[in-house]
């Protein structure tokens, strides 16, 4: 038996009580509760709300909301009503917070409420594309469809971002070794030559003056270094997630040089995409406008699309509101344009979409390939570099000698 810590309100009095139940597992423990009289708000195993361990391990990931997704599809359509469903996928789920939030979303449905809303009241797991879509097969009759085009759409945007995060992984991890080499020689090897000159009253060359006050620098004032570094980070942090920030970051991912071409290939994939999903479950072109921008999780080209979005709402075509915009690629307006004449908008996003991923996949092999080589161009330079600065006056020294 474990013992769970939980927070309740009693049904006769009204009272919220905190207190400690024993249980097999936290569904076990709500029913006891339920039993005694008690309506949970919450349930925790005793000792875990404060391990940090834990919440990160109850993390909901992307993985986790496409299983459950699918799973509520699948059972949807076969024919079991949405609560039945949902207990279902609950049973299965073995993410703490995902059980939770299934709990709260159960007891809406079981309330009178729709999936939509009830999803809706956890906009940190379920955000407005998830949304728009559950509401528009609620209302179409093809819930366990739309709920396949959800799951469908996240795992496309996982996947384009695990490949853009695994090209940039690589090149972080060498320039941390690069770093690493240097404070290493600094702390260790750059001393002893400081020393070695110190003892021989021999004037030293520039570039090497240079790192000895380095590294005095550095082994004297490490705290100071880390501390710098420490609060450098926590502002810029803090800075990104601010208006001014986020739009600076945003405008520095669009025109920053090599990487330019991926971002703004990255972005018009994930608009295309999304598009295309919202319009083949029903919704209407504006509200796909309105999503769509959101989605793409860049603040400058989601201001673009929301400028088409007015001229569509003035009369004019989708494919005209996005030609000539900047940020939006020649071939999402020509391919709308397609669309538009044939009937089949959302088609012609989809093979758009598949387009600018094919072309993403071979970007990030091309970068992968040419960076390696750069990459180790800039590690002789610094290894060669350190090296030359500590022989060069080593060499001089015995010259001087003889």
């Amino acid at each position: 038996m474990k013992k769970f810590t939980y927070r309740a309100r009693d049904k006769a009095s009204e009272k919220i009580v905190e207190s400690i139940v024993q249980a097999e597992s936290e569904q076990a423990a709500a029913k006891v509760l339920l039993e005694q009289g008690f309506v949970p708000l919450s349930i925790q195993a005793e000792g875990s709300q404060n391990s940090l361990f834990s919440r990160l391990q109850n993390r909901v990931t992307i993985k986790d909301r496409i299983v459950f997704t699918r799973q509520l599809s699948t059972l949807i359509g076969a024919g079991l009503p949405l609560s039945q469903s949902l207990r279902t996928v609950l049973d299965q789920t073995s993410n703490k917070r995902l059980q939770a939030i299934v709990q709260e979303v159960i007891a809406d449905i079981e309330g009178g409420k729709q999936l939509s809303v009830a999803f809706g009241k956890h906009p940190e797991i379920f955000d407005k594309i998830f949304l728009a879509l559950v509401s528009a097969g609620e209302a179409s009759g093809t819930l366990d469809e739309a709920l396949k085009r959800v799951a469908s759409q996240q795992e496309k945007d996982a996947a384009m971002m695990s490949k853009v995060k695994g090209a940039l992984t690589y090149p972080i991890i060498v320039l941390v070794v690069i770093l690493g080499v240097l404070v290493f020689m600094m702390v260790t090897v750059v001393p002893q030559v400081a020393k070695l000159y110190s003892d021989m009253k021999q004037t030293l060359p520039l570039l090497t003056q240079v790192m000895i006050g380095t590294s005095n620098f550095v082994i004297n004032f490490w705290w100071l270094v880390l501390l710098v570094l420490v609060v450098g980070i926590y502002f810029f942090i803090q800075w990104s997630k601010t208006a001014n920030g986020s739009r600076a970051l945003d405008i520095f991912k669009l025109n920053v040089p090599v990487f330019k071409n991926l971002f703004r290939k990255l972005y018009m994939a994930r608009f295309v995409r999304t598009g295309q999903t919202l319009l083949a479950t029903g919704v209407a072109m504006l509200d796909m406008l309105r999503i769509s921008a959101e989605g793409v999780n860049n603040v400058i080209v989601k201001e673009v699309i929301d400028r088409a979005a007015e001229k569509v709402r003035g009369g004019k075509a989708l494919s005209i509101s996005l030609e000539g915009q900047d940020y939006i690629l020649p071939m999402v307006p020509q391919m709308i344009k397609i669309g538009e004449q044939s009937g089949k908008i959302d088609e012609m996003m989809g093979k758009t979409a598949q387009v600018y991923e094919d072309e993403l996949d071979e970007e990030l092999k091309a970068i992968s390939t040419a960076i390696e080589p750069i990459l180790m161009v800039v590690l002789a330079v610094v290894a060669g570099g350190m090296v030359g600065a500590i022989l060069f006056p080593i060499y001089s020294l015995v010259g001087a000698i003889h």
